[in-house]
């Protein structure tokens, strides 16, 4: 059976609709960046999309190519996950989307070197007719963190993350947003197939000690 990293890291992508704090260890990312309106058609957003799943699936099925990674094992591609910001601005303010800077990222398996990395990025460029090079093998080590499961739509959250604020100053904690400490969201849900009423996001927000 395919290793799945939502079973098996359930602390990291299953959390209990009700906040808690984590810490997180460092991950390695599929990561493309990008500004701007994520519902966009056919805008930045949706094309970084085609990028990290044609780079994650040419990892995924590079055992039945030539190319050989050393510790490779079958595994199921991890769920979509996003980085958000916008400049000046602690959190993020959801009536403005056209501000919004992005990371948009897939994890990839711990077996996965850069070179590996770079690889699949010019595998993929060939093979699937689509240009990979923004695509970056990223490290986040998030550290501790405050998270919950958000359940609806996107546009729903401050409602959420309003919970989460609550908890971190109830608990003795602060946010601690930063250049490299930011607004998380993990996608566990497909849009494509579930009405946004159902949509399952885990929220993370950095924390530290107030």
């Amino acid at each position: 059976m395919a290793f799945d990293f939502k079973k098996a890291y359930k602390e990291f992508y299953m959390p209990k609709n009700k906040p808690e704090i984590v810490t997180v260890p460092a991950m390695n990312y599929i990561a493309v960046r990008g500004k701007g309106d994520p519902n966009e058609e056919n805008g930045a957003y949706q094309k970084a999309l085609d990028v990290l799943y044609a780079v994650a699936y040419t990892l995924k099925m590079s055992h039945r190519t030539d190319y050989k990674i050393e510790g490779y094992f079958e595994y199921v591609v991890p769920p979509l996950e996003g980085f958000w910001w916008q400049d000046n601005v602690e959190g993020v303010d959801y009536s403005d989307k056209a501000s919004l800077n992005w990371i948009s990222v897939i994890r990839l398996p711990d077996f996965v070197a850069e070179k590996d990395f770079r690889w699949a990025v010019s595998t993929a460029s060939g093979k699937k007719g689509t240009d990979c090079s923004t695509a970056e093998f990223l490290t986040v080590d998030e550290g501790l963190c405050v998270q919950i499961m958000h359940l609806g739509a996107f546009d729903e959250e401050p409602a959420t993350v309003e919970i989460m604020d609550r908890y971190v100053k109830d608990n003795g904690y602060e946010n601690d947003f930063s250049a490299g400490r930011l607004h998380h969201e993990i996608y566990m849900s497909d849009a494509r197939k579930v009405p946004p009423e159902k949509w399952k996001t885990v929220i993370r927000h950095p924390i530290k000690k107030a």
